[in-house]
């Protein structure tokens, strides 16, 4: 009996604290996110749910065999992600180190490189947008310096570089931070022991710092891959995807096609082939990347 109560007494507190979370959870993601499979195979303007018509597999050949666009910005999208993902991380290293160092102000430095991951995306981008179009012409007119009388956000070369840039600056402060902890706790007798055995400071960067850091690099690479390859909020404040189609991201494809286009049920397959795309990449990144970690 008194294990009953006990058992029913469990049961009541689990319930009392994990069943408003659990049913916003359901409500909010699961719900919608197997409601998609449905209306990935509809013809529908996303406002009236009677006039969703089944189409079968209708949108899925079109994407797959009459989307140029929507391939066009995979690659765009994959092509980013490769470059900014490197650029991020290999500038959040590069700062970790610096800052781990007797620097007077590291303190201040710390906080003003993460200060840029703190502003919104679209904030941000609307920022770096006029820094683009009015501070680098400006600056560019004064000193006749090439650099900055680009035009910035007005091809398809210098838009991608402008979101990499844009990007990697937002993204590196965050890195860097997970990079400094990881440093911090690597013991100082091996780096001694290491250097008094000869090691010079690349040997000591690849065999020593790497695969102690490991962890890090793995929770950092997963973080820059994800969203990058999810990147929207800058697309959508600095280029739109112009000039053209030519800068827009996988991400942005998606929403232009259900809330520009009205094609929910396209934009709906499309995010589906998204969320595939995202998590395989992102678990394949996880699963080459832990297989490389060691302890110190």
């Amino acid at each position: 009996m008194r294990k009953a109560l006990r058992l029913q007494r469990g049961w009541g507190q689990q319930i009392v604290f994990l069943g408003p979370c659990l049913l916003f959870f359901l409500t909010i993601v699961v719900t919608p996110f197997f409601l998609g499979f449905y209306y990935s195979s509809t013809d529908w303007n996303g406002l009236d749910l009677d006039k969703a018509v089944w189409t079968g597999a209708a949108n899925w050949k079109r994407i797959f065999l009459n989307d140029d666009k929507f391939w066009e910005s995979l690659l765009f999208t994959l092509r980013f992600t490769v470059v900014s993902v490197v650029a991020a991380n290999a500038l959040a290293l590069l700062l970790a180190f610096l800052l781990m160092t007797t620097l007077k102000t590291k303190k201040v430095l710390r906080t003003i490189f993460f200060m840029p991951n703190v502003i919104g995306g679209i904030l941000l981008g609307y920022i770096w947008q006029f820094i683009f179009t009015k501070g680098f012409a400006t600056i560019g007119e004064i000193t006749g310096i090439s650099f900055f009388q680009l035009p910035w956000l007005g091809t398809p070369g210098t838009g991608f570089w402008g979101l990499v840039i844009v990007f990697v600056w937002q993204t590196a402060g965050y890195m860097m931070v997970i990079y400094i902890a990881a440093l911090a706790g690597i013991p100082k007798d091996l780096i001694e022991a290491a250097r008094i055995d000869g090691a010079r400071a690349p040997q000591l960067f690849r065999s020593v710092y790497v695969p102690l850091i490991m962890p890090a690099i793995t929770i950092c690479l997963f973080l820059t891959t994800s969203n990058a390859f999810k990147m929207f909020d800058l697309n959508l404040s600095l280029t739109k995807g112009g000039p053209g189609t030519s800068t827009q991201s996988l991400a942005y494809n998606i929403y232009a096609e259900a809330l520009i286009n009205n094609r929910y049920g396209l934009g709906t397959a499309k995010a589906l082939l998204f969320f595939v795309a995202v998590s395989l990449i992102t678990v394949t990144q996880v699963w080459v990347t832990k297989r490389k970690e060691v302890s110190a």
